[in-house]
């Protein structure tokens, strides 16, 4: 039985995998021992393959932004996609992270990539250094049956200007009290 195996990039194989999946989870932590480690599901078709050590996601506002804080604290992030359906298969992505913002030139130039989608708040740069694949034998046969609307709903009503107001109160620190990024560009304008 092979547990796993690990590669300095992408081969074919682990893009046409991760291409695939529906869902992908982002896991994340503080550099102080205290604080919460971080494991965030994403849905939609907002995640795309930049290179062979490089990928991207759209992160949409949501009710925290740990990640970004803990990018912002130390870079460290790993993306995971599990099998449920097919093969069994788990590829992770170790990386170090950064942070693109609405008005940045990165932004302006990785935002064409993406659906547009309402309450698109910052997109997530992953610098792959390690891509390790194991068994998966454990995960389960689940079956997609579609996106759920909830959130994109949700943005919609807000609109722009609520939606903003929403990141200044819910997004600019993390649970731990760590800025984000957010956070920052908020200070700066002052």
């Amino acid at each position: 039985m092979d547990m796993g195996k690990q590669f300095a990039a992408m081969l074919p194989e682990h893009r046409q995998f991760i291409e695939k999946q529906k869902v992908f989870f982002v896991g994340s932590a503080p550099s102080a021992s205290e604080g919460h480690v971080n494991v965030s599901p994403k849905g939609y078709d907002v995640l795309r393959i930049l290179s062979d050590n490089r990928v991207a996601y759209l992160d949409l506002t949501g009710s925290g932004n740990e990640t970004s804080a803990h990018l912002l604290d130390n870079g460290r992030i790993t993306v995971m996609f599990c099998a449920f359906e097919g093969p069994p298969n788990i590829l992770r992505l170790f990386g170090t992270g950064s942070v693109a913002l609405p008005g940045t030139e990165e932004w302006t130039s990785l935002l064409p990539l993406f659906p547009s989608l309402p309450g698109a708040r910052q997109i997530i740069v992953v610098d792959v250094h390690l891509v390790q694949t194991s068994c998966g034998y454990a995960v389960p046969f689940m079956s997609y049956e579609g996106e759920r609307d909830t959130l994109q709903r949700w943005a919609a009503q807000k609109g722009e200007a609520g939606l903003e107001e929403y990141r200044r109160n819910k997004n600019e620190k993390s649970i731990d009290g760590l800025p984000t990024p957010l956070g920052l560009r908020g200070k700066d304008s002052m």
